[in-house]
């Protein structure tokens, strides 16, 4: 389910983890946490079509998978705050648009 080359995979309301050792990783569930978050203020299904827009915009622009992805507004938020571990109990709705 967890594609090559990445470990964890959020897909509401789930979380897909590529080795169950995984769910002691406090900082990983934080940050698939936060996409919850971001699916759920989305509305889910709009989420991942943004996130897919975002993500060509970003190839075309970078033209690196690597960059692209870590600079898709989703990921930024995530990445920024997943050592915050009490992120998520004052983050203002659709944060993630700081991010774009």
């Amino acid at each position: 389910m967890v594609p090559k080359g990445y470990v964890g995979i959020t897909l509401y309301p789930f979380i897909f983890l590529k080795r169950k050792s995984l769910k002691q990783d406090s900082l990983l569930i934080n940050h698939e946490k936060i996409h919850l978050r971001q699916q759920r203020e989305l509305f889910i299904l709009p989420f991942f079509i943004l996130y897919g827009i975002e993500f060509l915009f970003r190839l075309i622009q970078y033209r690196d998978w690597k960059l692209a992805y870590f600079a898709i507004s989703f990921e930024r938020e995530a990445y920024t705050n997943q050592h915050d571990l009490n992120f998520l109990e004052k983050r203002q709705f659709w944060n993630f648009i700081y991010y774009f």
